[in-house]
């Protein structure tokens, strides 16, 4: 056993401080070196972690601070190195030497190990209960993306025609006089992300629409949801160059929200909870849209994809038919249409 590194007078001051400031940061760390030089890695590591989070902000960290919490932090994820590699010998052992083959379980390790965060369905309006949290679908529940992919060209060649008037996209976030503002660091009537619809909001919009059959004839497969004042919508939403969507959630969790990607540069990622993918033109996928997520684009160049809504797979036909029945219900009892967005 290591010699501890205080006599017993400083590890009793430093005991007497935490039972009066259990988050001095300064303490908690000389608690966390204590035990680390008597060799109880796990004990220390909580310390370390706890210091970490009861730090002051980055902009607000003393300078003399900042070297004994970087030294935390270091000292964390070597705590957290070796928590792995034991538990993977273990795991691999149990396995017969595959490792780790199932997807959540993976995911479910690497929120363990502190690699990733948890995150769940937030969304603004309206909550289903009981839906399970998926980031992204996988395709074997949405077979229809296979029609809309097989269209790529021609939905491509319908938005090229649209970009020659750039007058025609209008801001994604607009805002509205008659709710408060709720600016997303800067996006409202912020044209660096656009939008074209086809649909929006429940309603078809006739020029717009006119102008890309092969766009529509593509989605006749998909479960579009029929929600009046809502759903669905239909767009092409276009992120200039170097623009970022902030972090945010939808509405709604009855739904998922599918991207068809039709002109992406380098350097264009979507992130949803702990999973950032890199759009690839023709494409698609889906996501739950009320689990926080963002989008970049730090490239030179203008970014395009189709989106638009299908009903989420886990909801029957029932359920289904009574969300749509209680939002009517909803606008019948305000006497107007709510203020909404995709």
């Amino acid at each position: 056993m290591a010699t501890p590194p205080f006599n017993a007078a400083t590890v009793a001051a430093v005991d007497r401080t935490l039972a009066l400031e259990p988050r001095n940061v300064r303490a908690l760390i000389l608690k966390a070196d204590h035990l680390a030089a008597l060799g109880d890695d796990r004990a220390a590591a909580s310390f370390y972690q706890f210091a970490l989070q009861a730090s002051p902000p980055p902009e607000r960290t003393p300078p003399e601070l900042r070297a004994e919490l970087d030294r935390a932090r270091a000292s964390c994820a070597r705590y957290a190195q070796k928590l792995e590699q034991f538990l993977m010998t273990h795991i691999q052992a149990h396995n017969s030497g595959a490792g780790v083959s199932s997807a959540r379980f993976q995911q479910s390790l690497d929120i363990l190990l502190g690699k990733k965060n948890t995150y769940f369905q937030r969304p603004q309006t309206f909550y289903f209960a009981e839906l399970p949290q998926i980031q992204f679908y996988d395709r074997a529940a949405l077979p229809w993306l296979d029609r809309v992919e097989a269209a790529t060209a021609a939905i491509r060649l319908e938005l090229l025609e649209v970009m020659k008037d750039p007058s025609r996209f209008k801001p994604y976030v607009e805002g509205d006089p008659k709710r408060p503002s709720k600016d997303q660091s800067g996006m409202r009537d912020n044209p660096d992300w656009s939008a074209f619809y086809l649909w929006k909001n429940g309603e078809v919009v006739s020029e717009n629409a006119a102008r890309c059959p092969n766009t529509l004839a593509a989605l006749a497969d998909v479960p579009l949801p029929q929600v009046g004042n809502r759903s669905p919508s239909i767009l092409f939403s276009l992120l200039r160059p170097g623009a970022h969507i902030p972090p945010h959630s939808g509405h709604v969790n009855t739904r998922v929200i599918c991207h068809l990607p039709l002109l992406v540069p380098p350097n264009c990622a979507l992130r949803v909870g702990n999973d950032i993918r890199t759009p690839v033109e023709g494409n698609a996928w889906a996501f739950d849209d009320t689990i926080e997520h963002e989008a970049w684009n730090n490239s030179h160049e203008t970014r395009v994809i189709l989106l638009f809504e299908a009903w989420r797979p886990e909801l029957n036909d029932v359920e289904r038919s009574l969300v749509r029945a209680m939002f009517e219900a909803i606008d019948a009892h305000t006497g107007e249409k709510p203020s909404w967005s995709i």
